[in-house]
Protein backbone atom coordinates (compact mmCIF):
# COMPACT_ATOMS: atom_id res chain seq x y z
CA UNK A 1 0.00 0.00 0.00
CA UNK A 2 2.84 2.37 0.81
CA UNK A 3 4.49 1.59 -2.51
CA UNK A 4 1.25 2.34 -4.35
CA UNK A 5 0.87 5.60 -2.44
CA UNK A 6 4.47 6.52 -3.27
CA UNK A 7 3.94 5.84 -6.98
CA UNK A 8 0.69 7.78 -6.98
CA UNK A 9 2.45 10.70 -5.31
CA UNK A 10 5.19 10.69 -7.96
CA UNK A 11 2.58 10.69 -10.73
CA UNK A 12 0.79 13.63 -9.17
CA UNK A 13 4.04 15.57 -8.82
CA UNK A 14 4.97 14.91 -12.45
CA UNK A 15 1.52 15.92 -13.66
CA UNK A 16 1.61 19.06 -11.51
CA UNK A 17 5.03 19.97 -12.95
CA UNK A 18 3.81 19.44 -16.51
CA UNK A 19 0.71 21.48 -15.77
CA UNK A 20 2.87 24.30 -14.41
CA UNK A 21 4.99 24.26 -17.56
CA UNK A 22 1.90 24.90 -19.68
CA UNK A 23 1.19 28.08 -17.71
CA UNK A 24 4.72 29.52 -17.93
CA UNK A 25 4.20 31.10 -21.41
CA UNK A 26 0.99 32.76 -20.19
CA UNK A 27 2.72 34.03 -17.04
CA UNK A 28 5.54 35.51 -19.12
CA UNK A 29 3.01 37.04 -21.49
CA UNK A 30 1.35 38.90 -18.62
CA UNK A 31 4.66 39.94 -17.01
CA UNK A 32 6.09 41.40 -20.22
CA UNK A 33 2.84 43.20 -20.99
CA UNK A 34 3.42 45.51 -17.98
CA UNK A 35 7.00 46.53 -18.92
CA UNK A 36 8.35 49.49 -20.80
CA UNK A 37 11.26 49.24 -23.23
CA UNK A 38 13.95 49.71 -20.55
CA UNK A 39 12.45 47.11 -18.20
CA UNK A 40 12.10 44.66 -21.09
CA UNK A 41 15.77 45.09 -22.00
CA UNK A 42 17.17 44.80 -18.45
CA UNK A 43 14.74 42.58 -16.48
CA UNK A 44 12.83 40.63 -19.08
CA UNK A 45 11.89 37.52 -17.09
CA UNK A 46 10.98 38.93 -13.67
CA UNK A 47 8.28 41.19 -12.30
CA UNK A 48 9.34 44.85 -12.35
CA UNK A 49 7.86 48.04 -10.95
CA UNK A 50 6.24 50.35 -11.75
CA UNK A 51 3.64 48.46 -13.78
CA UNK A 52 2.85 50.23 -17.04
CA UNK A 53 -0.93 49.92 -17.39
CA UNK A 54 -0.86 52.33 -20.30
CA UNK A 55 0.39 49.44 -22.44
CA UNK A 56 -3.09 47.94 -22.30
CA UNK A 57 -4.74 51.25 -23.16
CA UNK A 58 -2.55 51.68 -26.21
CA UNK A 59 -2.99 48.07 -27.29
CA UNK A 60 -6.76 48.25 -26.88
CA UNK A 61 -7.03 51.30 -29.13
CA UNK A 62 -5.03 49.46 -31.79
CA UNK A 63 -6.82 46.09 -31.78
CA UNK A 64 -10.39 46.78 -30.62
CA UNK A 65 -11.62 46.96 -34.22
CA UNK A 66 -10.13 43.55 -35.01
CA UNK A 67 -11.68 41.96 -31.91
CA UNK A 68 -15.10 43.29 -32.93
CA UNK A 69 -14.56 41.89 -36.43
CA UNK A 70 -13.75 38.47 -34.97
CA UNK A 71 -16.91 38.53 -32.86
CA UNK A 72 -19.01 39.30 -35.94
CA UNK A 73 -17.27 36.71 -38.14
CA UNK A 74 -17.29 33.92 -35.55
CA UNK A 75 -20.80 34.71 -34.30
CA UNK A 76 -22.48 34.60 -37.70
CA UNK A 77 -20.46 31.53 -38.68
CA UNK A 78 -21.39 29.53 -35.58
CA UNK A 79 -25.09 30.37 -35.89
CA UNK A 80 -25.07 29.41 -39.56
CA UNK A 81 -23.16 26.17 -38.99
CA UNK A 82 -25.44 25.01 -36.15
CA UNK A 83 -28.68 25.83 -38.01
CA UNK A 84 -27.64 24.18 -41.27
CA UNK A 85 -26.12 21.17 -39.47
CA UNK A 86 -29.28 20.53 -37.43
CA UNK A 87 -31.49 20.84 -40.50
CA UNK A 88 -29.25 18.42 -42.41
CA UNK A 89 -28.56 15.92 -39.61
CA UNK A 90 -32.20 15.47 -38.54
CA UNK A 91 -33.51 13.96 -41.80
CA UNK A 92 -30.35 11.88 -42.15
CA UNK A 93 -30.99 10.45 -38.68
CA UNK A 94 -34.78 10.24 -38.25
CA UNK A 95 -36.36 10.22 -41.72
CA UNK A 96 -36.42 7.80 -44.63
CA UNK A 97 -35.78 8.86 -48.20
CA UNK A 98 -34.07 7.61 -51.34
CA UNK A 99 -30.25 7.24 -51.16
CA UNK A 100 -30.14 8.50 -47.57
CA UNK A 101 -27.14 6.42 -46.52
CA UNK A 102 -25.23 7.18 -49.73
CA UNK A 103 -25.76 10.91 -49.24
CA UNK A 104 -24.58 10.66 -45.63
CA UNK A 105 -21.40 8.79 -46.59
CA UNK A 106 -20.69 11.31 -49.33
CA UNK A 107 -20.94 14.10 -46.76
CA UNK A 108 -18.67 12.51 -44.16
CA UNK A 109 -16.16 11.52 -46.86
CA UNK A 110 -15.33 15.23 -47.04
CA UNK A 111 -13.67 14.83 -43.64
CA UNK A 112 -10.85 12.97 -45.36
CA UNK A 113 -9.96 15.96 -47.56
CA UNK A 114 -7.38 18.29 -45.93
CA UNK A 115 -8.68 21.83 -45.76
CA UNK A 116 -5.51 23.20 -47.35
CA UNK A 117 -6.40 21.39 -50.59
CA UNK A 118 -9.64 23.37 -50.83
CA UNK A 119 -8.05 26.82 -50.61
CA UNK A 120 -7.51 27.32 -54.35
CA UNK A 121 -10.95 26.00 -55.46
CA UNK A 122 -12.67 28.05 -52.75
CA UNK A 123 -10.76 31.15 -53.77
CA UNK A 124 -11.88 30.65 -57.36
CA UNK A 125 -15.51 30.37 -56.21
CA UNK A 126 -15.20 33.52 -54.11
CA UNK A 127 -13.83 35.42 -57.12
CA UNK A 128 -16.67 34.22 -59.38
CA UNK A 129 -19.26 35.23 -56.78
CA UNK A 130 -17.64 38.68 -56.45
CA UNK A 131 -17.42 38.53 -52.66
CA UNK A 132 -13.73 39.35 -52.28
CA UNK A 133 -12.99 41.86 -49.52
CA UNK A 134 -16.38 41.06 -48.03
CA UNK A 135 -17.36 39.12 -44.92
CA UNK A 136 -19.51 36.91 -47.14
CA UNK A 137 -16.23 35.54 -48.48
CA UNK A 138 -15.48 34.35 -44.94
CA UNK A 139 -18.94 33.33 -43.78
CA UNK A 140 -19.77 31.16 -46.78
CA UNK A 141 -16.67 28.90 -46.74
CA UNK A 142 -16.64 28.78 -42.93
CA UNK A 143 -20.26 27.63 -42.75
CA UNK A 144 -19.87 25.19 -45.62
CA UNK A 145 -16.68 23.69 -44.23
CA UNK A 146 -17.71 23.63 -40.57
CA UNK A 147 -20.96 21.76 -40.99
CA UNK A 148 -19.43 18.47 -42.21
CA UNK A 149 -18.10 17.42 -38.80
CA UNK A 150 -21.20 18.84 -37.11
CA UNK A 151 -23.49 16.74 -39.32
CA UNK A 152 -21.43 13.66 -38.50
CA UNK A 153 -21.75 14.25 -34.75
CA UNK A 154 -25.35 15.45 -34.68
CA UNK A 155 -26.60 12.66 -36.91
CA UNK A 156 -25.17 10.06 -34.53
CA UNK A 157 -26.72 11.81 -31.52
CA UNK A 158 -30.12 12.30 -33.15
CA UNK A 159 -30.22 8.64 -34.18
CA UNK A 160 -29.55 7.55 -30.57
CA UNK A 161 -32.66 9.31 -29.22
CA UNK A 162 -35.62 7.17 -28.22
CA UNK A 163 -38.12 6.56 -31.02
CA UNK A 164 -41.04 6.62 -28.53
CA UNK A 165 -40.66 10.39 -28.06
CA UNK A 166 -40.97 11.00 -31.78
CA UNK A 167 -43.97 8.70 -32.12
CA UNK A 168 -45.76 10.43 -29.24
CA UNK A 169 -45.10 13.85 -30.75
CA UNK A 170 -46.35 12.78 -34.17
CA UNK A 171 -49.49 11.28 -32.62
CA UNK A 172 -50.16 14.69 -31.05
CA UNK A 173 -50.02 16.22 -34.52
CA UNK A 174 -46.50 17.67 -34.44
CA UNK A 175 -44.72 18.01 -37.78
CA UNK A 176 -41.06 17.30 -38.37
CA UNK A 177 -40.09 20.94 -37.83
CA UNK A 178 -41.97 21.01 -34.53
CA UNK A 179 -40.32 17.76 -33.42
CA UNK A 180 -36.89 19.13 -34.27
CA UNK A 181 -37.39 22.42 -32.41
CA UNK A 182 -39.32 21.16 -29.38
CA UNK A 183 -37.68 17.77 -28.74
CA UNK A 184 -34.42 17.25 -30.58
CA UNK A 185 -32.76 20.64 -30.10
CA UNK A 186 -33.46 20.91 -26.32
CA UNK A 187 -32.09 17.40 -25.77
CA UNK A 188 -29.03 18.23 -27.87
CA UNK A 189 -27.92 21.40 -26.06
CA UNK A 190 -24.68 19.90 -24.65
CA UNK A 191 -23.65 18.58 -28.07
CA UNK A 192 -24.65 21.78 -29.83
CA UNK A 193 -22.73 23.82 -27.25
CA UNK A 194 -19.63 21.70 -27.75
CA UNK A 195 -19.80 22.03 -31.54
CA UNK A 196 -20.36 25.77 -31.21
CA UNK A 197 -17.23 26.15 -29.08
CA UNK A 198 -15.15 24.08 -31.50
CA UNK A 199 -16.34 26.22 -34.40
CA UNK A 200 -15.63 29.44 -32.51
CA UNK A 201 -12.08 28.24 -31.87
CA UNK A 202 -11.49 27.31 -35.51
CA UNK A 203 -12.85 30.56 -36.94
CA UNK A 204 -11.43 32.85 -34.24
CA UNK A 205 -7.89 31.54 -34.82
CA UNK A 206 -8.12 31.33 -38.63
CA UNK A 207 -5.26 33.18 -40.27
CA UNK A 208 -4.64 32.05 -43.86
CA UNK A 209 -8.10 32.39 -45.39
CA UNK A 210 -8.79 35.98 -44.20
CA UNK A 211 -5.47 37.11 -45.68
CA UNK A 212 -6.42 35.54 -49.02
CA UNK A 213 -9.96 36.96 -49.17
CA UNK A 214 -9.83 40.30 -47.36
CA UNK A 215 -7.85 43.20 -48.81
CA UNK A 216 -8.99 45.86 -46.34
CA UNK A 217 -7.22 45.76 -42.99
CA UNK A 218 -10.33 47.31 -41.40
CA UNK A 219 -12.30 44.08 -42.00
CA UNK A 220 -9.66 41.64 -40.79
CA UNK A 221 -10.13 39.38 -37.72
CA UNK A 222 -7.88 39.47 -34.69
CA UNK A 223 -5.15 37.00 -35.86
CA UNK A 224 -4.40 39.16 -38.91
CA UNK A 225 -4.90 42.30 -36.84
CA UNK A 226 -2.22 41.15 -34.40
CA UNK A 227 0.18 40.66 -37.30
CA UNK A 228 -0.57 44.20 -38.48
CA UNK A 229 -0.15 45.47 -34.91
CA UNK A 230 3.21 43.66 -34.63
CA UNK A 231 4.51 45.37 -37.76
CA UNK A 232 3.51 48.79 -36.44
CA UNK A 233 4.48 48.38 -32.78
CA UNK A 234 8.09 48.51 -31.58
CA UNK A 235 7.32 48.53 -27.84
CA UNK A 236 7.19 44.93 -26.62
CA UNK A 237 5.12 45.85 -23.58
CA UNK A 238 2.24 47.16 -25.69
CA UNK A 239 2.67 44.29 -28.14
CA UNK A 240 2.33 41.63 -25.45
CA UNK A 241 -0.55 43.57 -23.91
CA UNK A 242 -2.33 43.24 -27.24
CA UNK A 243 -1.72 39.49 -27.22
CA UNK A 244 -3.11 39.29 -23.68
CA UNK A 245 -6.24 41.24 -24.60
CA UNK A 246 -6.81 39.06 -27.67
CA UNK A 247 -6.75 35.91 -25.52
CA UNK A 248 -9.37 37.17 -23.04
CA UNK A 249 -12.52 36.33 -25.10
CA UNK A 250 -11.57 32.67 -25.54
CA UNK A 251 -10.50 32.37 -21.89
CA UNK A 252 -13.86 33.75 -20.76
CA UNK A 253 -15.66 31.47 -23.18
CA UNK A 254 -14.07 28.38 -21.67
CA UNK A 255 -14.52 29.69 -18.14
CA UNK A 256 -18.29 30.12 -18.53
CA UNK A 257 -19.00 27.22 -20.90
CA UNK A 258 -16.54 24.56 -19.73
CA UNK A 259 -19.23 22.58 -17.89
CA UNK A 260 -21.42 22.34 -20.97
CA UNK A 261 -18.35 21.54 -23.08
CA UNK A 262 -17.43 18.59 -20.85
CA UNK A 263 -21.05 17.39 -20.83
CA UNK A 264 -21.06 17.42 -24.62
CA UNK A 265 -17.83 15.46 -24.84
CA UNK A 266 -19.10 12.84 -22.39
CA UNK A 267 -22.62 12.50 -23.80
CA UNK A 268 -21.67 9.60 -26.03
CA UNK A 269 -21.60 11.27 -29.42
CA UNK A 270 -18.10 12.73 -29.30
CA UNK A 271 -15.26 10.55 -28.16
CA UNK A 272 -11.95 12.31 -27.63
Amino acid sequence: MNKLTYRSGIKHVVLAALGLLTFIPFIMLVLISFKDAKQFATHRWVLTFPLHLENYTEAWHQIQRFILNSFIISGVTVVGVIIVSCLAAYPLARMRFFLKEQIYFLIISLLMIPSVLTLVPLFGIVIKLHILNNWLGLWGPYIAGGQVFCIFVLRSFFASLSEEMFEAARMDGAGEAKVLLSIVVPLSKPIIGTLAMLNILSTWNEYVWPIMVMNSIKLQPIPVGLLYFTQKQTDYGSLFAGYAIASVPLVLLFAFASKQFVEGLSSGSVKM
